[in-house]
């Protein structure tokens, strides 16, 4: 692997595992599971689909920990508006 690019595996965890790791880093955090799942549905952090499973990168949740106003974790709402009712999909 001398020739190719160094490659860093993204720690891929589920919502549970992250919020356990978290504890683990910080026994007095107040991140709960539900945040973390409410962060990952409403797009602000990536997330994969794996079966029923929802994995996040703990790397970039740490991240946004540090910094949750960085441009790379704003959502831009791109729903539109018709007769003043938004339609849900």
């Amino acid at each position: 692997m001398s020739n190719l690019t160094e490659f860093k595996m993204p720690r891929m965890r589920t919502v549970k595992e992250a919020a356990a790791e978290l504890k683990s880093i910080d026994s007095g955090t107040a991140i709960t599971e539900y945040h973390i799942r409410q962060l990952a549905l409403s797009g602000v952090l990536p997330r994969v689909q794996a079966g029923r499973k929802m994995l996040i990168n703990l790397d970039l949740l740490i991240e946004y920990l540090q910094n949750p106003t960085a441009d790379k974790f704003q959502v831009h709402n791109t729903a539109t508006v018709k007769g003043g009712i938004r339609r849900i999909v």
